[in-house]
């Protein structure tokens, strides 16, 4: 069996009040992974540490490795070689649902919303609830109601207050708000891990300030989050720790208190390395 042996760790540039979250063992790791598309190197020897309680976000340039990454992660790829880790406890997730069933959850650039469908609906999408006693077990009736109270309940935890009506059609709702019933439903199902996929791409200024609030709500209520981003003032607004890919490889981990958002993209280009 795979064993696992954790990263070297400096906490001398994280807050005070953060080291203690690294403390603890990391919920999801990964170790040298490697993964090929014909003479195309996606991976080369990753290793990857996630923590619960902190908000780790990937960097990189187009083609440095960082979707394929997080796919090795929830399933929808397979790593040649390499060992993924689910609380110290080596896992194979054969298909994304593998990965939802062991509570983690991933919020893609290309929402998974249906926009005719209301909020409820879609927080509940593939996991709708019947009612209880013969109506749902014999009739097999949606418990609608309920799933719209527990939907309300999902969206009132992370602090949104631009959505109150779990009826309203998704097409109706703006940029911020559709993503925010994105997240909303990877909160309420994720019991582990979160996973965002540039959650604030192509949103206002505002809009992208409640996405990022979320993220943090995420964060202070004990979920570990993976945030992806390429917009580098929101990554040093949210992150706690900054995982660098380069070339398949990672070029270093970093904190924004230990490197500027300059220095990190020196990092990321290539322009400069981090000393070991």
């Amino acid at each position: 069996m795979s064993t696992i042996e954790r990263l070297p760790l400096s906490v001398d540039h994280i807050p005070e009040a953060k080291r203690s979250v690294y403390d603890a063992e990391p919920i999801l790791s990964a170790r040298n992974l490697v993964i090929t598309f014909g003479r195309v190197i996606g991976l080369d020897g990753v290793d990857l540490d996630l923590y619960r309680g902190e908000v780790l976000a990937v960097i990189g340039d187009n083609g440095a490795g960082k979707s394929t990454l997080i796919k090795c992660l929830t399933g929808a790829y397979q790593q040649d070689t390499g060992d993924v880790f689910l609380e110290g406890q080596p896992v194979s997730f054969k298909r994304p649902q593998d990965a939802r069933e062991a509570g983690i959850e991933t919020v893609y650039q290309q929402l998974a919303v249906i926009p005719a469908l209301d909020i409820a609906s879609n927080l509940y999408l593939a996991r709708e609830e019947r009612r209880p006693g013969p109506l749902g077990s014999v009739l097999r009736m949606l418990d609608k109601k309920g799933m719209k109270e527990r939907a309300g309940d999902s969206v009132q935890k992370l602090g949104i207050q631009t959505i109150q009506n779990m009826g309203q059609a998704v097409e109706t709702l703006s940029g911020g708000q559709r993503q925010a019933v994105a997240v909303a439903r990877a909160a309420a199902f994720g019991s582990r891990v979160v996973v965002l996929d540039e959650p604030t791409a192509a949103l206002g200024v505002k809009e992208s300030g409640m996405v990022l609030d979320m993220v943090k709500q995420l964060r202070d209520s004990g979920l570990a989050v993976i945030l992806i981003s390429h917009n580098m003032p929101h990554v040093w607004e949210a992150a706690d720790r900054i995982h660098i890919q380069r070339l398949g490889g990672c070029a270093g981990v970093i904190t924004p208190q230990s490197h500027d958002m300059g220095e990190g993209v020196a990092i990321m280009t290539g322009a400069t390395q981090l000393a070991s």
